[in-house]
């Protein structure tokens, strides 16, 4: 049961982000920029891979020149459609790494906004544009190899009667959804300092979660424009979950009133006392 509350918690804070930008409709209209810029570039690059899906699948088969027409045509329309659909899966997983980069600016206030409604801002660990862009780009540019790590096996795999139509895209779902996890929260987590290597294993801490967050953003991000309309909420709700959950170590003293609860405390938590309580009225 714990990993299904986690996994649910996960999807939680996604819907927390999306009441944020609900509330504050203005920041919405500004985090859509970048996306909206990234959204046209994927969208051009996917239409030339489909009106080119038929010549790469009979350049990757040509084992298959020899088979009679029938079969033949019918065995490369299937790897056209799995040549497509994993270049759909590649843009889902790299729009919001790619989004996060070119929309550095944006984002970075999104979710400096969002704390701020919560308390007091992280300081301390800010880097200038110039340094932080390039750290973005490698960090970007490492998840994407985790990424290759895992989707390429998985895209053989999908050549595999049954296994590759069930099996599979559930896998691909988990592995794409953990590493949309990965990189939404990395602005909230580089605010409090914490390294590559760190928010790895934060989130690898809490798995479930993770993917509760990430595999529902990656269903929504296989809607036609469902990427551009949930990405403010996502970095909303990214920084919602950092704040409250992964790393509310991190959170400065003063970020709420003296005894108070930090927000999505667990119910039934107590404050933490400054000193144990003394023996009841009347009792030595």
């Amino acid at each position: 049961m714990g990993v299904i509350r986690s996994f649910t918690g996960g999807m939680g804070f996604f819907l927390q982000g999306l009441r944020w930008v609900a509330r504050h409709p203005g920041w919405w209209l500004f985090g859509l920029i970048p996306a909206l810029i990234v959204f046209v570039l994927y969208a051009v690059g996917l239409y030339f891979l489909g009106t080119s899906a038929g010549d790469l699948a009979g350049w990757l088969t040509p084992f298959a020149d020899g088979w009679g027409e029938g079969l033949r045509n019918t065995f490369r329309i299937m790897v056209g459609v799995v040549v497509f659909g994993a270049g759909l899966v590649l843009a889902v997983v790299t729009f919001a790494a790619v989004t996060l980069v070119v929309g550095e600016p944006f984002y970075e206030k999104l979710s400096e906004q969002v704390e701020r409604t919560y308390g007091e801002v992280p300081t301390g660990h800010e880097l200038p544009l110039w340094r932080s862009i390039p750290r973005s780009i490698k960090d970007s540019l490492v998840t994407l190899g985790y990424v290759l790590l895992f989707t390429v096996p998985l895209f053989f795999l999908g050549f595999v009667p049954v296994i590759g139509q069930t099996v599979v895209p559930v896998l691909g779902a988990m592995v794409s959804g953990f590493f949309l996890t990965v990189e939404l929260t990395a602005l909230a987590m580089e605010r409090r300092g914490l390294a590559r290597r760190s928010r790895f294993a934060l989130l690898r801490g809490d798995k479930a979660l993770a993917l509760g967050f990430g595999v529902l953003l990656f269903l929504l991000f296989l809607i036609p424009l469902g990427a551009v309309v949930a990405m403010p909420a996502a970095v909303a709700g990214a920084a919602i979950m950092v704040r409250t959950r992964l790393a509310a170590g991190n959170i400065p003293p003063r970020a709420f009133p003296p005894g108070a609860l930090p927000p999505q405390a667990p119910p039934g938590s107590l404050p933490p006392r400054s000193s144990p309580p003394g023996p009841p009225p009347g009792r030595p």
